[in-house]
């Protein structure tokens, strides 16, 4: 493995390639890994593969005098922002606004080696030291900053991220096709500012110069300014985003601020086989770049030997970024480019037989779309499977076990696991195909045999059903439904695998008296709960949206959220009534919220703490952290669905 096989990162490397100048220079907020997971490569192979000279520097110092943002000189065609697989905030700071514990994309966890909102900070410099160098924004924090958005770190309502980044556009989603077609413009001449119709791009300008004008099929949002003095307002221009956002055959977006437009135009139509294939076969070297040797890159750690099988997810939970992003649409990769990419994980020197994830967004919608795409073109909602599985939707697990047990069978794999989360709904559904019932079972028992490694991780996030609709998850019914399979299944086989769930708390719409009810209800299926999360609100979710607001954007009822520390840790405390020490603020909270009928049931067997008069010594105290996880998690392809 040499210096050349990766994307140059200094002057030197690009010397060792013989070149003397650069078309395109991405700056990303990641360390350098050369692996299809990770977004500052892709886009860098896939431009490399078109035959322009791409460099990257990764996580560039922002300080002093700006020398790693010089040190490549000047782009022919244009500077590209890639800030992070992961949202920066949600990557530095959990729901508390603490800073956590390590960095995943940075070496050795570092939280020194990228700015907040790296987007801005570096799309600042560049424009400082090269005005005349346009600079495009991609990845996930521009693709959710696209139209205003409220920020939960500032607590406020922020423009287009374009008005404060000084960037000329923004490609949004998954980029490969926008960043190719613009790479092709501006090296045909044209200029950034005339470039205005293609496809999954974002720009800033006057009324009268928008393309077209103003059409009766674009769709005009209410003003940054009107949601500033509106929360309603913003309630219902998310409605429109999020449908637009969904469809097939979407319009443009236009928001006025501060008297000009943000224009957003419609995505490329989902991607084909052939077109994902192509993007998963680039020659990614598939580990770090040599400079970060001797050190570790937590996020690599956790899906060196993984393997994606799709993009895009119809699920459509409310808190979840994944369809602003990837869209709904599941875009699945070949059985041959799968196969082959897991040949290269058996060939390398440290794997030892196991595949840490054959996954997804969701695990288990691989080869999944409407049977009549007809219908799938007219659709505009954001899930396919709430608040039931659409009749249009061809549930069939058969090829997702095809590959299971062709990767199984290829020589050096052991065992291949599935990582990321499962949609159990849609293993319960029946639909009038037999044949997808039959292999939707097939598929559970398979799943539950021989892909799990111990712990099965399943999301149903709450117990309420008021609370579940909100988040448009199923009812807990079905959850308790495939646990019993799980169970059962498990006592057949003679294993002893545990069902992990994962809960979130303060969710829009939830109160306390719900996580009473989830405690008490977890309790009975003998769960002790560490897999949670409070609700943290990221752009460009409708949960996130409700909570700001206080109106559902769908029906714009009025939607109680908890918005004080006080109030989030009153709803949090339920999730942890085992522990002794939240036993006295647990039996006050049910006597205040009037169920004291729920304290025998959920408390009469855990011990009480030490009197206050005694004092708690030493040893009591709480060891170590809860276990928590992130559920606006935006790195692939570690999902739970």
């Amino acid at each position: 493995m040499q210096l050349t096989d990766f994307l140059p990162t200094t002057k030197k490397e690009c010397e060792l390639r013989g070149w003397t100048e650069l078309d395109i220079i991405l700056f990303s907020g990641d360390a350098y890994v050369d692996h299809p997971s990770f977004g500052a490569a892709v886009i860098g192979r896939t431009l490399e593969k078109a035959g322009y000279r791409v460099a990257v520097v990764p996580q560039p110092d922002w300080h002093g005098d700006y020398r790693d943002f010089r040190k490549l000189g000047r782009p022919r065609l244009f500077f590209g922002i890639a800030p992070g697989c992961m949202d920066s905030m949600v990557n530095k700071y959990t729901a508390n606004k603490r800073l956590r514990s390590e960095d995943a994309y940075s070496p050795d966890g570092r939280h020194d080696c990228r700015p907040e909102y790296p987007t801005i900070v570096y799309s600042r410099i560049l424009r400082q030291l090269f005005p005349d160098v346009p600079v495009i924004l991609g990845g996930i924090e521009a693709s959710l900053r696209r139209l205003t958005h409220y920020d939960y770190w500032e607590d406020r309502l922020r423009k287009c991220i374009l008005c404060d980044s000084d960037g000329d556009m923004i490609t949004y989603g998954m980029g490969e096709k926008t960043v190719l077609e613009l790479a092709r413009r501006l090296s045909d001449g044209w200029s950034i500012r005339d470039i205005k119709d293609i496809p999954q791009t974002v720009f800033l300008s006057s009324k009268e110069e928008i393309p077209g004008g103003v059409g009766e099929d674009d769709i005009v949002l209410h003003s940054h300014e009107e949601c500033l003095r509106d929360k309603r307002a913003q309630a219902e221009n998310f409605r429109h985003i999020e449908e637009e956002s969904n469809r097939m055959h979407a319009r443009r977006l236009l928001q006025e601020v501060d008297g000009k437009y943000v224009v957003v135009n419609p995505p490329f139509p989902p991607m084909t086989t052939e077109e994902v294939d192509a993007s998963f076969d680039l020659p990614y070297m598939r580990v770090p770049h040599p400079k970060y040797k001797g050190k570790r890159i937590p996020a690599y750690e956790m899906i060196k030997f993984s393997v994606n099988l799709h993009r895009g997810c119809f699920g459509g939970c409310a808190f979840c970024t994944i369809s602003a992003h990837q869209g709904k649409f599941i875009a699945s990769r070949s059985k041959e480019s799968i196969m082959n990419e897991v040949r290269e994980i058996v060939s390398l020197p440290d794997f030892k037989g196991y595949i840490s994830d054959l996954g997804g967004p969701s695990a288990n919608m691989y080869g999944m779309r409407g049977r009549n795409l007809k219908a799938c073109g007219k659709c505009c909602r954001p899930s396919c499977i709430h608040p039931a599985v659409c009749p249009n939707l061809d549930t069939d697990h058969s090829r997702l076990l095809d590959i299971y047990r062709s990767v199984d069978a290829l020589p050096g794999v052991k065992k291949s696991f599935i990582g990321s989360g499962v949609r159990y709904d849609l293993l319960l559904h029946r639909s009038k195909d037999e044949k997808a019932n039959e292999a939707a079972c097939e598929y559970t028992r398979e799943l539950i045999c021989n892909h799990v490694s111990g712990r099965l991780k399943v999301a149903p996030e709450h117990t309420s059903d008021a609370v579940l609709r909100l988040m448009r998850k199923p009812s807990f019914s079905l959850f308790e439904e495939f646990k019993r399979i799980f169970d059962r299944i498990n006592r057949e086989q003679g294993l002893r695998q545990q069902i992990i769930p994962y809960f979130i708390s303060s969710h829009p719409g939830c109160r306390e008296v719900d996580m009473a009810d989830l405690a008490v209800r977890t309790k009975r299926l003998d769960f002790q709960l560490e897999q949670v999360q409070d609700f943290t609100p990221t752009p460009m979710t409708v949960s996130t949206e409700t909570w700001y607001s206080g109106f559902d954007p769908y029906t714009l009822s009025p939607v109680f959220s908890a918005r004080t520390q006080k109030e989030k840790l009153a709803q949090r405390q339920f999730f942890f009534w085992y522990k002794p020490e939240e036993r006295r603020q647990i039996e006050a909270t049910l006597r205040k919220i009037g169920r004291p009928d729920l304290v025998s049931p959920l408390l009469g067997d855990v011990p009480s703490p030490p009197s206050s008069r005694q004092g708690r010594k030493k040893e009591d105290k709480p060891k170590g952290k809860r276990k928590s996880y992130n559920p606006n998690f935006q790195s692939p392809p570690k999902k739970r669905m």
